[in-house]
């Protein structure tokens, strides 16, 4: 069935009800140049030039071997006779699979990797029935030095010092695994092990949040609520003002930054992923320049991406549509994958062991 311009179906209405025809131009003349002038404030999108392929290319079109990064993420498969979610660490070509955490007794995942490479955040639930609770923790790059954040807490990012953790509180003393069932922010002092709860206390119903590098911003999703359905916004890190970034059309969720600071990747659909410039150096955040860089078969899913420290590459998670996106979600043959933004995207790994949540590593941090 054909979809109806809402402006011209108010204005067919009105004229069933009585409306006069001059009326009617006049109202439809108004909505046409409203649209122009919020099209005039969202600023045009990029026309996507690039050829996008709709599944994976041939390992040969990128030169994986050639990525100086490594790539963290979670996947849910046997440990010691038991399945369990555990995070794992790769080359960007997919060789070299470690177990980062080995514990077959509980989950560990949505792992993020601090800016000097040398420390993982990531969510625990522990326990079974009533009495699972999700915590956050950190650790270092290979997986030794475990240390609990907060209990019932949830989808950490770290600050740009590398010196503190951004979690969420979640909304339920009872388990949940919706991701937004959240209220609100806290901030973890690494040193002092001290808590202090955002300056808006009115957060909630955010999730998948990263701080931005010049330390001053938030971005994330929002889920019903704070008087948003479904939106990204920019929220002040030491403030209270909160931008929809909507404005600029960037729709859809999970959000992330580059480490300069000037582009945003997010998902826009199940089935395509964005990338645009953004200017957080002004009053108010701006995005211009947005263009798709994967676009998937509709049978399909591609989530959770990630772009590369030197802003390069994409890492995402792909995979069947029955697939569960949500944090503990099980999601069954789906693998993850790089790409650059030319629309070029491989599979690195294979075995479709529920395989997400990509977080890029400085390889050097490694060494060290």
């Amino acid at each position: 069935m054909a979809k109806i311009c809402p402006a011209y179906r108010r204005a067919k209405w009105g004229h069933r009800t009585g409306l006069p025809m001059k009326s009617a131009a006049i109202f439809i003349s108004l909505i046409l140049t409203l649209s122009v002038v919020n099209g005039a404030v969202r600023g045009p999108r990029t026309p996507n030039r690039l050829r996008l392929r709709k599944v994976p290319s041939p390992r040969d079109e990128l030169k994986l071997e050639e990525i100086p990064f490594k790539i963290v993420y979670e996947t849910y498969r046997k440990t010691n006779g038991r399945n369990n979610w555990e995070l794992y660490l790769i080359n960007a070509d997919g060789s070299d699979s470690v177990n980062l955490t080995r514990t077959p007794d509980t989950d560990e995942m949505y792992p993020h990797v601090s800016p000097d490479g040398t420390k993982i955040c990531f969510v625990s639930d522990e326990g079974t029935g009533r009495r699972k609770v999700r915590s956050v923790y950190y650790m270092n790059i290979d997986g030794t030095g475990r240390v609990m954040v907060a209990k019932n807490a949830r989808q950490p990012c770290w600050g740009p010092d590398g010196k503190s953790i951004a979690y969420l509180k979640g909304e339920y003393e009872r388990y949940s695994t919706r991701e937004y069932a959240t209220s609100g922010l806290f901030i973890y002092d690494l040193q002092t092990r001290q808590h202090r709860q955002h300056p808006n206390r009115a957060l909630h119903h955010i999730y998948a949040i990263c701080w931005s590098p010049d330390g001053n911003w938030f971005v994330g999703a929002v889920h019903g609520g704070m008087d948003y359905s479904d939106t990204i916004l920019a929220l002040e890190a030491n403030g209270t003002r909160v931008f929809d970034l909507e404005r600029w059309a960037v729709k859809g969720c999970r959000p992330d930054l580059s480490l300069d600071g000037k582009r945003i990747v997010w998902g826009e659909t199940d089935w395509n992923l964005c990338v645009g410039d953004i200017d957080l150096k002004s009053r108010t955040p701006r995005v211009a320049n947005i263009r798709d860089v994967v676009n998937c078969l509709r049978k399909s899913k591609v989530y959770h991406v990630d772009i590369s420290p030197d802003g390069r590459y994409i890492a995402f998670s792909y995979g069947p549509f029955k697939g569960g996106q949500q944090v503990a979600g099980k999601a069954r043959g789906w693998n993850i994958c790089v790409g650059d933004l030319t629309g070029k995207w491989v599979q690195i790994t294979t075995d479709g062991n529920h395989n997400k949540e990509p977080d890029w590593v400085p390889i050097a941090a490694l060494s060290r």
